[in-house]
């Protein structure tokens, strides 16, 4: 029998946080690293380019690869031969496992978890208590997947309870141009089809934690249904011209995964988990020898890319900003931002929108002013301030016409597409929105040279923030006429595609 000792689970979990935290497994790097050479669209390529330099860059600072470091998920196979010499309960180790990685102090990671989800929405601080699936199986060790699941791909999940007779394909391809770009495509579909409604989301949580591998799968040809529908979807999803992060382009899926399991005869229950450019996950096995240990990745696992900028790329001083500047400025132009810009997200926002209603003064004038939407990691050792990569912007569209109108702000910086609510109050008011790549936090971080809280301290990472930002590449993505990339691109690379079919 296998003596599982309480510590060596703790520390395995904590260790496979942390190593999730700032390594890309290498068949996500091999993938984004074909894609980036078979790429066609310079915004799209670009994009590409930014992640894997930020991959690179976070292996060698061993600092987060996104911002949102995640809500836990772990899937657990207990041997039926192990014995646990422990105090606690198997979700308790594995919790502070969890507690354990995302209070290390070499390298802080994002508490996210909020407790009371419908009420106060309380940070719980350590990032616990996480999603956690246990099976009990012959064998005599502890099989352990864990994954960190960012917020802004789980809110595109998608569940339909479809007749038997409806077509999963036709479902899925339905659903892509409603999940937008606030996964941060190019990454993985999981999809799961049959059991119940809670098993079908359960099977598509699970089939994200597969390597990346439709390449062999390609090559060998289907051998069951499932994997017909990895073929089927694969292709359609990425003729669908979505493109990396939703500006158009040639990969929108590095790879689908379908896992399915026998259903009542009255149903087809089916779900989409996308996961995006940060996928995190490992898989370790405890065995009664200690903790379990992943090993470092090589450093030629990375490709060499550096940046390849446009003869369209314009410097700009958020300082001097004049309204009559930003009207010159075109869907798809690259800007490297410069001087003070500030920070705020759903929390600050909700704050500032009930303070206006109110006729409260805000603790900062946004008159002529940039926001933009994040949640930065706390810093470490001499940073100034952690990971700082956007957040899904369609969060902020509710309160857009109300900061635009009533404040004077004159832009917004944020991850993905706009709503359109939010592009006709961007339009009515002249202002723009700028796209950073989600995925490239680190990276973007190292624009950042000063920060401080200028408002709402007690919202913790979700505090308005003052940046001092040196070159922080952005994308226009929604103009001053209320012209958006994120649907101009993709009809345009669809197009393209369909013509080369």
């Amino acid at each position: 029998m296998t003596v599982i000792r309480q510590d060596d689970l703790i520390q395995s979990v904590a260790d496979a946080l942390q190593y999730i935290s700032y390594y890309h497994p290498k068949d996500f790097i091999d993938a984004m690293a074909a894609a980036y050479e078979s790429e066609e669209n310079p915004a799209a390529k670009d994009a590409i380019a930014q992640i894997l330099i930020n991959s690179r860059m976070c292996a060698f600072g061993k600092r987060p690869i996104c911002q949102d470091t995640g809500i836990v998920t772990v899937f657990v196979n207990v041997g039926m031969n192990v014995r646990f010499e422990a105090d606690m309960s198997l979700d308790d180790m594995i919790n502070e496992g969890v507690r354990r990685a995302y209070k290390l102090p070499d390298n802080v990671l994002r508490a996210s978890v909020l407790a009371d989800p419908d009420g106060k929405r309380t940070n719980t601080k350590d990032n616990t208590p996480a999603i956690i699936h246990h099976h009990l199986v012959p064998g005599d060790t502890v099989d352990i997947q864990v994954a960190a699941k960012g917020g802004g791909s789980e809110a595109k999940s998608k569940f339909a309870m479809l007749n038997p007779s409806d077509s999963v394909v036709d479902w899925v391809l339905e659903q892509l141009p409603k999940m937008g770009a606030g996964w941060c495509p190019p990454g993985m579909l999981g999809i799961g089809i049959g059991g119940t409604s809670e098993k079908a989301m359960l099977l598509a949580k699970e089939a994200l934690m597969d390597p990346i591998d439709i390449q062999e799968l390609q090559a060998r040809g289907a051998s069951n249904r499932a994997e017909e529908l990895r073929l089927e979807l694969f292709e359609k999803v990425n003729q669908s011209g979505i493109g990396a992060q939703g500006l158009g382009g040639l990969t929108t899926v590095l790879d689908i995964k379908v896992k399915d399991y026998p259903t009542h005869a009255a149903n087809k229950p089916v779900a989409i988990i996308p996961n995006c450019a940060a996928t995190r996950h490992a898989h370790i096995v405890l065995d009664g020898s200690g903790p379990a240990v992943l090993p470092a990745p090589a450093l030629e696992d990375w490709p060499e890319i550096t940046r390849e900028t446009g003869d369209n790329v314009k410097r700009v001083n958020l300082d001097t900003i004049t309204a009559e500047d930003v009207l010159t400025w075109q869907p798809g132009d690259t800007l490297l931002l410069n001087g003070k810009l500030l920070t705020g997200r759903d929390a600050a926002h909700k704050r500032m929108t009930e303070m206006l209603a109110n006729g409260e003064q805000l603790p900062v004038d946004l008159k002529g002013r940039f926001i933009y939407y994040v949640g930065p990691v706390d810093p470490v050792r001499d940073e100034v301030v952690g990971p700082a990569g956007p957040t899904t912007a369609t969060r902020m569209d509710k309160f857009t016409r109300t900061l635009l109108e009533q404040t004077g702000l004159l832009g917004m910086v944020g991850k993905a597409e706009r709503g359109d609510a939010a592009i006709e109050a961007i339009r009515d008011n002249k202002a723009v929105y700028l796209m950073a790549v989600g995925g490239s936090a680190y990276l973007v971080a190292q624009a950042i040279k000063k920060a401080r809280v200028v408002g709402f301290d007690d919202l913790g990472m979700e505090a308005i923030y003052e940046f001092d930002v040196e070159d922080m590449p952005v994308t226009v993505a929604v103009d001053s006429k209320g012209s958006s990339v994120h649907k101009t691109g993709p009809a345009k690379w669809k197009e393209i595609i369909a013509k080369r079919a």
